[in-house]
């Protein structure tokens, strides 16, 4: 078999990363980010789901070379609360709604993956449902994300994938000939975690790897859009990205589990809403009332305001019926819509203007820009490492 790619020896080494078979449990790696810095823990092995005795089997870390130990920047590494209850705990909520949708392949990305060289190992950083892994039959994949409801969809599917943060990713340097991030980006809270993530991806690839980034664009085709998202403002944004957070996802008080998608029988549709119903008091959204004030509303032509909450409508029949719903609604994270029959989640978006992806880039020696172009509401570029 060919040797491709990696399993994670740390304090939890007895935990393989394979995904493949559902059995075997999947570790959340942000965790090893930075267990050790002399060492970055990654081991070689096959694409092939590993055997119970090499899931049981003690491994040794190995050493980096001289010099290429990373640090760990508590205020780059660190996941701001913003994107710990706004996307992380969002996500993990609406996974399987939410994996129910995505499954449109977008052209450009379709191109690029198929232009690449039979053989070649490609990283999927943000791999959602892993509508993108395996798309190209002649290559060899790698999935991670943030949102562990979301890996355990792409593990059913047969995926090679894991938990991780796109921002500190546990790949030894130079182990990919190509990697993708696909609206991924715009749900990092600061500049430098931006950036960081950029970097991240360059890092992983080869020489002469290509890395395609694309990010939702303030420049939507349908302008009408940005009236349905609420703008975040100043003083919002300066309370909730805080540096001062760990650099581990840490577990919600609030588990917010969500039902699988074959578990839609109309008693439980019935049931679901009326324990949405009674847990629903009438209270303004905390989420979003902090930035209410009509002088905050941009109009649809100011194309200086960035920092949105995008809606994600959770019909009634799909929300869970464990409570975790009416907990959201309860503490803020979620609103519920009776009109539209649904729960809404808020989910943080940093929507770039033209030129930033390039602004991120530049000053990177080790990259350059092969290709940028705007696709469907999305600014996109393609990378070289150099």
């Amino acid at each position: 078999m060919i040797q491709i790619f990696p399993r994670i020896a740390a304090r939890t080494a007895r935990q393989a990363i394979s995904a493949s078979n559902p059995h075997i449990p999947i570790p959340h790696l942000s965790e090893f980010s930075c267990w050790n810095q002399a060492y970055q823990g990654i081991h070689t092995t096959t694409i092939n789901p590993m055997t119970p005795s090499d899931a049981n089997s003690e491994a040794t870390p190995t050493p980096l070379a001289e010099g290429n130990s990373r640090s760990c920047p508590p205020s780059v590494e660190a996941t701001p609360d913003i994107e710990k209850k706004y996307v992380h705990r969002v996500y993990d909520a609406i996974a399987p709604h939410f994996s129910a949708t995505r499954f449109a392949k977008w052209p450009k990305v379709a191109g690029f993956l198929d232009s690449l060289r039979p053989g070649s190992i490609v990283l999927d950083a943000g791999c959602g449902n892993g509508k993108y892994l395996g798309f190209n039959p002649r290559c060899f994949y790698l999935g991670c994300d943030i949102s562990p409801p979301l890996i355990e969809i792409c593990a059913g599917r047969g995926h090679e994938v894991f938990v991780a943060d796109a921002v500190n990713m546990p790949y030894r340097e130079n182990v990919g000939d190509a990697a993708i991030s696909i609206a991924v980006l715009h749900h990092l809270s600061t500049e430098e975690r931006r950036r960081k993530a950029i970097e991240e991806l360059v890092r992983v690839v080869k020489r002469g790897g290509l890395v395609l980034i694309t990010v939702w664009a303030v420049e939507q085709e349908d302008k009408s859009l940005l009236n349905k998202w609420t703008p975040l403002c100043d003083k919002y944004n300066e309370e909730w990205v805080d540096p001062s957070s760990p650099p581990v996802r840490s577990k919600s008080s609030s588990v917010l589990d969500s039902i699988g998608e074959t578990d839609e029988d109309t008693s439980a549709v019935k049931q679901t809403d009326d324990q949405l119903k009674n847990s629903y008091d009438g209270s303004e959204d905390k989420t979003t009332a902090a930035c209410s004030d009509d002088s905050l509303i941009m109009d649809e032509h100011d194309k200086t305001q960035q920092e949105y909450f995008v809606p994600w409508h959770l019909p009634f029949h799909r929300a869970e019926i464990g409570g975790a719903s009416a907990a959201a609604l309860q503490n803020g994270l979620a609103k519920k819509d009776d009109k539209k029959g649904t729960v809404v989640y808020n989910r943080y978006y940093h929507i770039f203007v033209e030129g930033e992806l390039q602004r991120l880039v530049a000053g990177m020696k080790n990259a350059s820009i092969v290709d940028q172009f705007y696709d469907k509401s999305n600014w996109c570029i393609v990378l070289e490492k150099l």
